[in-house]
């Protein structure tokens, strides 16, 4: 097999948290593999999370009406982004995978992760109105949530206070990762390792230890193909929606036609 690329984006505070160690034994295990692994350590780094126009070079095109999404498009068509959006870009484009290796803050990212988010996956360089989801410029590449909970399993179940991780994780897997084209892999949840005991926390961290021996052959989850919807009302297209008319359970998450939610739809690959 091909040595592959892999990015870990990580942010963690502390060098001795349970994410520092997770995100440690990816890059020992895939090391190991003949991968070469690239860690942007967002907190080290001191990463910029707000997405200003000091995030471009030279004059804006429009100063009184600034809107970010044209702005860092021409940009970086330019050659005008700032020197630590377009280094993150460039580990990007040389990656195979990404890992991003994050504590869950308020059911999603850490502002810092959210604002490498906005700031790196800039429109022409991960996506466009026309190259989106199953079409979006980084559809060769491989990403996925490794994460921790503060709160155990069983509160983010379908009967849980919480909910159910699958509609939790759809805004990101889908809004931002697929929506780039990824093709993303089911997510490493490592739950309420806080709440765990220490030989508990280690059972956590060998069981990724064993995944990541395999990670790079994974199946990535499934999303619904943007051929699958009609071109100007983006809605699914009148045969797609009558060939799953009868099913028991919706297409996705997201897109679930009216009907109970297909289980572990965001978590399992082929579910």
């Amino acid at each position: 097999m091909m040595a592959k690329k892999v990015l870990i984006v990580f942010a963690h505070q502390s060098s001795a948290s349970f994410n520092a160690a997770a995100k440690s034994a990816a890059v020992e295990v895939l090391t190991a593999q003949g991968c070469t692994v690239e860690v942007s350590d967002l907190y080290a780094m001191n990463f910029k999370a707000a997405a200003t126009a000091e995030d471009i070079k030279g004059d804006v095109k429009d100063a009184e009406h600034f809107r970010y999404q044209e702005e860092t498009r021409l940009a970086w068509e330019e050659g005008r982004l700032v020197e630590d959006i377009t280094a993150e870009q460039t580990k990007l484009t040389e990656a195979d995978l990404v890992i991003f290796q994050f504590p869950m803050y308020w059911f999603s990212v850490p502002a810092i992760m959210k604002g490498w988010i906005d700031r790196v996956l800039t429109c022409g360089f991960a996506f466009t109105g026309e190259k989106r989801y199953s079409q979006g410029l980084l559809k060769e590449k491989k990403a996925m949530l490794s994460f921790t909970t503060g709160s155990l399993e069983s509160m983010f179940s379908s009967t849980g206070i919480n909910g159910d991780m699958n509609v939790t994780l759809w805004p990101i897997q889908n809004g931002i990762l697929h929506y780039c084209g990824f093709q993303v892999l089911p997510p490493q949840i490592f739950w309420a390792p806080s709440c765990a005991s220490p030989e508990a926390r280690q059972t956590m961290l060998e069981g990724w230890r064993s995944r990541l021996a395999g990670l790079l052959e994974e199946k990535p989850l499934s999303f619904i193909s943007l051929d699958c919807f009609d071109p100007k009302a983006f809605q699914l297209t009148p045969d797609v929606q009558e060939k799953h008319a009868s099913q028991e359970f919706g297409l996705m998450v997201g897109i679930h036609l009216g009907k109970p939610l297909p289980p572990q739809n965001q978590m399992k690959a082929g579910c």
